[in-house]
């Protein structure tokens, strides 16, 4: 996993997972806590995410929100939509250009 950007926008690569979960809290938190504004994350090389993963990305939501920003996703994968609308998160969370529900495979 790596992450790389400023405090307005990140991009997040490779595999977001239990591995790299600790790392990933680290450098979300300490953008969401350096900035203003959005804090957008490009998530067009992020190859996969598991549960701890996904509760990262939460932890930052919410630590964004706590601090009167807001959390964006962008660039999110299909195969990453499909675990956002199975888990309903596609509601929470912001995701610039939002997820096409219907134009979504089905699995």
């Amino acid at each position: 996993m790596h992450i790389r950007g400023d405090h307005a926008e990140l991009v997040v690569g490779g595999r977001l997972d239990v591995r790299s979960a600790a790392d990933a809290r680290t450098a979300l938190h300490t953008a969401v806590d350096a900035g203003a504004g959005d804090l957008v994350l490009d998530l067009s090389e992020l190859d996969s995410w598991d549960a701890t993963g996904l509760g990262v990305i939460m932890g930052a939501h919410r630590r964004a929100g706590r601090c009167g920003r807001r959390l964006v996703l962008r660039r999110v994968p299909p195969q990453m939509q499909r675990l956002l609308v199975a888990t309903r998160l596609h509601r929470i969370l912001a995701i610039e250009g939002g997820i096409g529900v219907e134009s979504l495979p089905r699995v």
